[in-house]
Order: C-alpha cells, then sequence, then structure tokens
C-alpha cells in the first residue's frame, strides 16, 4: 500500500459533528476540532465575569493586603496572571504583589509556577503533578490549624479540599478570580442541547464543571433532562477533560470519556480514537462502508450525505442485508409525512451522494435493502 492510500485526505473526525460548551479557550478547542476534520458546533454554557469588573476580586484582594494570610495557593496560570492585571488596573498591583512576597506561596504545578514568577514572584513549592491533592498533602503535614490560608478559585469546584482545610483548623479565603454566569444569550445552548437530544452530534465536549452544571441544568429548565440523559448514555459522547469536569455529569449516572493528561490536546486525541471506533463499518457490495454521523467513508473515501440520507442509511444499517420496507423508511424521514415518494426522493439522492449506486438495493415492491456481501450474511443471521 502506498503512502497516499495509507495518508486518507481528510481527518480522522471527518464526518463528525461535535458539540463545544467551553467559553474561556472555545476557540482553541474548535480549531483543533475542525483541524482534524470534525463540524463543530459552538455553545458557551456560561460566561466569565470580567476581572476588572468583579466587586468580588476586588474585596478579597484589598482584605488580602489589610490582612495577610499566612498561605496563599495559586491553582490556575491564567486566574493569577488576571488576578494581578486585575489588581494593576484597581492601582493595587504592587501592594498585592508585595503582599504576597511576604507570604508562603504554593503553585498547583509548572504552568502556575510559570505564571507566579512572571509577576516577579518565586513560588515556596509546587508539585510536578498539578495536583491539588498533593498540595493539600503538603499543608495538612505542615499543620494548619490556626493558619489563614487563600485559594485562588477558578471557576472549577475543588471537592474536599476546602472542607479538608477548614476541618484541621484552618481559616480559608477564597479569592474569586473569575465566576461563571449563565450565558446572555441562551440560544446557542437551546440548539446544542436540542442537537444532543435528537442524535445530530456524535460527541459533546466539557471543559469546566460549571458548564457541564449549566448545560444540565438548561436541559431540567427546559424540561428535557430525561432525553439529554438518555442521549449521552447512549449515542452522544460525553467527553470531559478531566474527572472534576466529569462530577455533574457523573452525579445524574452519566459515564463520561476523559483523556489521562487534563489537557485540550489530549481531548481531542481521545475524541480522534474514540469516535471512529463508535462507527459503523460494514462490507457492502464489494466495498467497505463506515457510517459516521453526517458523512460516510466509502473505501476510505469521504462522501457528505444529507440529513434526510443519513437516516434512511442508520435505518438500513440497523439490520444490514435485510428488506426494510418504505413505510419505517418513511417514519425515519423528519417531516415526511405519509408519501411514501419522500423516501425514494431521498433514497435517489443518498445514492448520488454515495457515488456507489449498488450499495442499496431496490426490492420490488417491498422496500430496500443495504447489499451486504454474502460472505458476511452469516455474521449478520444471528445478530
Amino acid at each position: 500500500m502506498d503512502d497516499e492510500q495509507q495518508q486518507p485526505d481528510h481527518g480522522p473526525l471527518a464526518g463528525f459533528t461535535v458539540g463545544v460548551t467551553a467559553a474561556r479557550r472555545a476557540d482553541e478547542l474548535g480549531a483543533l476540532l475542525q483541524r482534524r476534520g470534525a463540524a463543530v458546533l459552538h455553545a458557551p454554557a456560561l460566561r466569565i465575569v470580567p476581572l476588572a469588573d468583579d466587586s468580588e476580586l476586588l474585596a478579597a484582594t484589598k482584605q488580602l493586603i489589610d490582612q495577610a494570610p499566612d498561605v496563599v495557593v495559586a491553582t490556575t496560570a491564567i486566574g493569577f496572571r488576571g488576578w494581578v492585571e486585575a489588581a494593576d488596573g484597581w492601582g493595587l498591583g504592587d501592594a498585592l504583589v508585595e503582599r504576597l512576597r511576604a507570604v508562603e506561596l504554593l503553585a498547583r504545578g509548572p504552568k502556575v509556577k510559570g505564571a507566579v514568577r512572571a509577576a516577579g514572584l518565586t513560588e515556596r513549592w509546587s508539585p510536578s503533578s498539578e495536583s491539588m491533592a498533593e498540595v493539600l498533602d503538603r499543608l495538612l503535614a505542615e499543620g494548619v490549624d490556626g493558619r489563614r490560608v487563600a485559594v485562588q478559585l477558578h471557576g472549577e469546584p475543588l471537592p474536599g479540599f476546602v472542607e479538608a482545610l477548614r476541618a484541621g483548623g484552618a481559616e480559608v479565603v477564597g479569592v474569586p478570580v473569575y465566576r461563571w454566569l449563565p450565558p446572555e444569550d441562551l440560544g446557542p445552548v437551546d440548539r446544542l442541547l436540542d442537537a444532543v437530544v435528537a442524535r445530530g452530534v456524535d460527541a459533546v465536549t466539557f471543559t469546566s464543571a460549571p458548564a457541564a452544571a449549566s448545560f444540565l441544568s438548561r436541559a431540567e429548565e427546559r424540561g428535557r433532562l430525561p432525553e439529554l440523559l438518555a442521549a449521552l448514555g447512549h449515542d452522544v459522547l460525553p467527553a470531559c477533560v478531566g474527572p472534576v469536569t466529569a462530577v455533574p455529569l457523573q452525579a445524574h449516572g452519566v459515564d463520561t470519556a476523559q483523556p489521562e493528561r487534563f489537557r485540550l490536546g489530549p481531548l481531542v486525541q481521545l475524541l480522534c480514537q474514540e469516535l471512529p471506533g463508535r462507527a459503523r463499518s460494514l462490507p457492502v457490495a464489494g466495498h467497505r462502508v463506515e457510517i459516521r454521523g453526517h458523512a460516510v467513508l466509502v473505501d476510505g473515501e469521504l462522501r457528505t450525505v444529507p440529513p434526510a440520507g443519513m437516516s434512511l442509511l442508520r435505518v438500513l444499517s440497523r439490520r444490514p442485508g435485510w428488506v426494510v420496507p418504505r413505510a419505517e423508511l418513511l417514519r425515519a424521514l423528519p417531516g415526511a409525512g405519509r408519501d411514501e415518494h419522500a423516501v425514494e426522493t431521498a433514497m435517489a439522492r443518498l445514492r448520488t451522494a454515495l457515488g456507489t449506486p449498488k450499495l442499496i438495493q431496490t426490492v420490488v415492491k417491498r422496500g430496500y435493502r443495504l447489499a451486504l456481501d454474502p460472505a458476511a450474511d452469516a455474521k449478520y443471521a444471528d445478530d
């Protein structure tokens, strides 16, 4: 097999549609997905309050400058940078940096350490694993009874972290670097929600627990939560950047896919592995046919198929080689009414899109069937 055959001109996500719920870094995630061939449906489930406008952060910053904590825990690079930049905007930048220089400053991982040093500060300690559990273990080993610990919050819940510090006798001060609020325009979220329920997307990505919780909450408000959970449980892959992000979904009994490294790149690579593996692949009329979300691979060549055609093809592929009556196919067509001529029209367009008309056979006065290769008949006869 030559290099051209081994290197298809479409990406691993070609033919799949992926929903993106992120507000922050959504463009980056969308670009990574599109570069690999995916169609992207973006619907930010949250919006972030701009730092300079956030009165809660201003109040927390003034409090820490006036009353020095014993320990400050920096949890995210973007959050720490944003905190210092916001303080500069309020005329408090120098005072904040001087205060942080005089306390025990812990940085969660290398990226946060870089942000700390960019501000002219030096961390007392940082774990290589980026694990909040390691930070907690160190603090508890040092002893926190009677100490004042400031924790830079970043929109994600920190399950057990604050509670464990307080149980150890610490006074914990939260620094809300940015806050999540529902999106001002709920239209995109509702469209994504409807698409998930209708199985119009193949996967939905979540990069923060608040986004996952907000998406579920909106479904509940619209009375569609049971339908959403059913879709995420079977047909639409919920992909989370890490275990903390997955908590709201898991609380509703939804199993999620997660990369080993909690980053956008590995999240996209996970989808590149998972989605093609979930596609239906069949030997039909001497060809290899792989049925993806909104397209079909015929012998590795990508064929975009209209929505009506995909609906017909999915019904046919459930019983490959068996005749499917026109009436059953008609029920699969959205808004087709009772005219079976709609099936013939959609079928003609499907055959044209596939580029290989003999993949689907017409059985006179009965219906249509996928022309499953004879050698495969035995395999599917007992299914």
